[in-house]
Parts: structure tokens; sequence; C-alpha cells
């Protein structure tokens, strides 16, 4: 059950990290995040390794006084699939939590 609660963990950060990239795309200079997730000791879970920042420069984007300033790096495609693939993520690891719940709760049962 402990590598499944420390997915739950990770994924959970990697989708906090998403949301924040989804909810500053419109502000200009900002520079996405992403959640490098990485295998928990001895292969066991998962956690993260790093949050990392894109280096890359954004785009140019109307500024005040019609100036042009630097957008964000976010891109919302790619932000969208990230969310997707951590929701299914914790989804899996939530119904192995409460299988093996589940499965606890039937053989205590059957030792009464």
């Amino acid at each position: 059950m402990e590598t499944n609660l420390s997915a739950l963990s990770a994924f959970g950060i990697s989708q906090a990290v998403t949301a924040n990239d989804v909810a500053n795309m419109n502000t200009p200079g900002y520079r996405a995040k992403e959640a490098r997730l990485e295998s928990g000791p001895d292969d066991q879970g998962v956690r993260v390794a790093e949050i990392r920042e894109d280096t890359s420069s954004g785009p140019l984007v109307p500024g005040p006084e019609n100036s042009l300033v630097e957008g964000s790096t976010v891109d919302l495609a790619t932000e969208m699939v990230q969310m997707v693939r951590d929701e299914v993520a914790y989804a899996a690891n939530a119904a192995a939590i409460r299988t093996q719940a589940d499965m606890t709760g039937v053989l205590l049962d059957t030792r009464i």
C-alpha cells in the first residue's frame, strides 16, 4: 500500500504544478514547469525527482502602451495531456488501495 500512497502523492504534486501552469498561461514572462517523476527507493512507488522550469523563450505578445513583451511558455495542449495522464494514474493507484483495503477486510472477516 505504501507504493500506491507514494504514487498518489507524486501525481498530486504533478497535477498541482500543471494547474499552476494553466493558471499562469496568460502571464507575460511566465515559464512553464514540469514535475519529473522517478521510481521510489528500491524501485517501489513513484516520487517527484525535480520540478524543472522551461528555459526556452516565450513568444512576443502585445504589452502595455503598444509594446511587445515575452509571453509565457505554457502550451495548453501539452498541459491538458499531462493532466489527463496524472488523473488516470491517480485513479489507478486509488483503485489499487481500495482493492487492498477490501481484501484486508475479507481476510479479517474470515478470521473472526
